[in-house]
């Protein structure tokens, strides 16, 4: 990471580039992280993101940024859902800040993809989202909300024994965020889908739960294609080839 923002009372770091172009307007892409799997994936979350961001960067001649969302890699704080929203909102603004961006496009895997659709459909700085493998909703989170942050501190996402100050309202956030709800609200932005038909933690359901709530969505679902399909180099090529076209 080369460099930090600051969201609300923490500080988060980010990897920001300005590409190969030297001057003038262009897009931007803001690419974000997922939930982590476990204790290594939050300390390293967007590790590998970086070498993306570079990819879209020099092919494009666009601006990119990733960063880790508080609770991961070596950003301040704990998780809450709430949080990770703010955390976005704290980034398009960082973004924007540093490029001056003609526009913002939203890239994401996973609960990143998901928080990203949920933050790009009330704002209008964002051209349209890319996501990989996102999930339609956080119910099953929801759901068992005890266990769910137990987990969250068994992975490392939440660090303070206190966190967090209010259970049920920590608890509510899980129900709050709706990416499904979000996508008719994206409409008429471009939106890109892609899921693997592998992915062994989020079904291809939900990826088809929210092209057809945008109403004209791409949706692309890949064979063979696992959860973690930023290592696809199919999934890759087509989401650089999208980009390209939005120009």
């Amino acid at each position: 990471m080369n460099g930090s923002f600051a969201s609300g009372a923490w500080r988060l770091q980010r990897y920001l580039t300005t590409g190969s172009a030297r001057s003038g307007a262009r897009p931007a892409v803001l690419l974000c992280h997922g939930f982590p799997i476990g204790p290594q994936d939050a300390r390293h979350s967007a590790s590998s993101f970086p070498e993306l961001v570079d990819r879209i960067a020099n092919e494009l001649g666009w601006a990119g940024m990733t960063f880790t969302f508080r609770g991961c890699g070596l950003s301040e704080g704990d998780f809450s859902l709430q949080g990770w929203i703010e955390d976005l909102r704290a980034a398009i603004d960082h973004l924007v800040a540093e490029t001056e961006p003609t526009q913002v496009w939203m890239l994401g895997t996973n609960t990143g993809a998901s928080l990203g659709l949920c933050v790009a459909a009330d704002d209008p700085r964002v051209g349209g989202c890319a996501l990989l493998g996102p999930r339609a909703d956080f119910d099953d989170w929801a759901d068992q909300p005890r266990r769910f942050l137990e987990h969250t501190r068994e992975i490392g996402a939440v660090r303070t024994p206190s966190f967090p100050p209010n259970f049920d309202e920590w608890s509510r956030e899980l129900r709050r965020f709706r990416p499904v709800d979000s996508a008719r609200r994206l409409a008429p932005r471009p939106l890109l889908l892609m899921h693997g038909d592998e992915d062994e933690l989020v079904p291809e359901s939900d990826s088809r739960s929210i092209a057809e709530a945008h109403g004209s969505a791409e949706l692309h679902i890949i064979p063979g294609g696992g959860h973690r399909l930023r290592h696809d180099p199919r999934a890759i090529a087509m989401l650089i080839g999208w980009l390209d076209r939005q120009r």
